[in-house]
């Protein structure tokens, strides 16, 4: 069977570009992550306004990583029986209800529930829309088309807490309703647009369990699945300890606050160029400095004592970072079967959240002993994903327009 993923034309006759994608695909996600920035920053302080204490105001807020691991599997089933589009519609009706129900929620175990389905429609969401780029995009632009759906993500993730913010005015959860006007437009856009490719579904693998992959490519998943799961700690664990070793400096609020908005913005610039380098000169281009860069910025930040210090390797880890855009789910595409891709991106995300659930965790965790140490340890754990990206990733085949498909069984 040929792979979707290397025809350069769709099944309309016009070819994919990633200005087509732009209507359908890239306005929508931008969307989507605008509506999770708004509500992002609210859940701890709602799970504070209901009587939680700081711990488990924290443990409410890993309920979103944890819904999104738990979805993951399930996703990957879903949309190879129903189909990209209807995956994605249905992920974004869950999203609103999550919305409403964080929005309404008058005690902590209608909190958690309507955060922990959020985390499972992000997961469907998230893997449809790789999904479809996989099978529709040419693999001239793969990497692009990743880095960018990336990209506008962040983008809107970045935004979403400004309007979030002045959303306060309608009450102390105004965040949540922000939510669910974007995430239904996004919806409402996916439904009257028409996808570039009409015909892309995944059902083709729907028949393949997302755990019969990890069997089949157990020497995968075993080598560049664990590099991933470094990849997602590394990454996740940014959002951590730039505040944490910014309280720790005795910084303001506000002035951490400005230091970790200039390292994310930082971090957007760059998911265009990052694409372009994957697609021009290969996957190790991007994947191996970009890793390497973010656990130097780590091992470096035990040695600040101050706000410029901070600011220098919180830029540091921006660009670590924003080289790596788009970096998982290209390679993920890469190496997904072309007659089982939902099922085996499903899989290869979830080696991927688990990481970026791990990685906070061990941060939180290894502060009670000593943050500099923590700190420095999820430098090494950079370091180990730079090593391994650089050693088992496999470059595609641009003569051939099938993905490389990993072996069927280990040896």
């Amino acid at each position: 069977m040929q792979a979707m993923s290397g025809a350069s034309e769709s099944t309309l006759g016009q070819p994919v570009t990633l200005r087509s994608l732009i209507p359908a695909v890239f306005l929508p996600a931008t969307l989507y992550g605008f509506g999770q920035g708004a509500a992002a920053p609210l859940i701890a302080l709602t799970a504070r306004e209901l009587g939680a204490s700081l711990f488990v105001s924290g443990l409410v807020v890993t309920l979103l990583g944890f819904g999104q691991i738990l979805g993951n599997l399930p996703a990957g089933r879903l949309v190879g029986v129903i189909g990209e589009r209807s995956a994605l519609l249905a992920a974004t009706g869950l999203a609103v209800l999550a919305a409403i129900g964080c929005a309404l929620a008058p005690n902590l175990w209608l909190l958690g529930l309507a955060v922990l389905l959020a985390g499972s429609a992000n997961s469907v969401w998230n893997l449809a829309r790789q999904t479809y780029l996989t099978e529709v995009v040419p693999l001239r632009l793969r990497a692009r088309a990743m880095s960018t759906l990336g990209g506008v993500v962040r983008i809107g993730a970045f935004a979403g807490p400004l309007v979030g913010a002045g959303a306060l005015l309608l009450g102390s959860r105004g965040g949540y309703w922000v939510q669910v006007v974007a995430v239904a437009v996004a919806g409402t856009i996916i439904l009257v647009l028409p996808d570039v490719d009409r015909h892309s579904r995944a059902r083709n693998g729907g028949r393949v369990r997302p755990l019969r992959m990890f069997r089949d490519h157990r020497r995968l998943f075993a080598t560049l699945g664990t590099s991933a799961l470094f990849v997602g700690a590394i990454r996740a664990s940014r959002q951590a300890v730039v505040p944490l070793w910014g309280n720790h400096l005795g910084l303001d609020p506000a002035v951490i606050s400005l230091i970790f908005g200039l390292s994310g913005a930082l971090d957007m610039l760059l998911f265009y160029p990052a694409g372009r380098v994957m697609d021009l000169y290969g996957r190790r281009f991007v994947a191996v400095p970009s890793m390497l860069v973010l656990g130097l910025s780590y091992l470096l930040l035990p040695l600040t004592d101050g706000a410029v210090g901070l600011l220098a390797v919180a830029a540091l880890m921006g660009i670590g970072n924003g080289l790596g855009s788009g970096i998982m789910m290209t390679l993920g595409a890469d190496m997904a079967p072309p007659n089982a891709r939902p099922a085996f991106l499903s899989a290869w995300r979830l080696c991927v959240d688990t990481g970026a659930s791990l990685g906070p965790l061990l941060i939180g965790v290894g502060s009670v002993v000593s943050l500099a140490a923590s700190v420095a340890s999820m430098g090494v754990v950079g370091l180990l994903a730079s090593a391994g990206l650089g050693r088992w990733i496999v470059e595609p085949d641009r003569a051939d327009p099938e993905p490389p498909t990993p072996p069927q069984r280990a040896t």
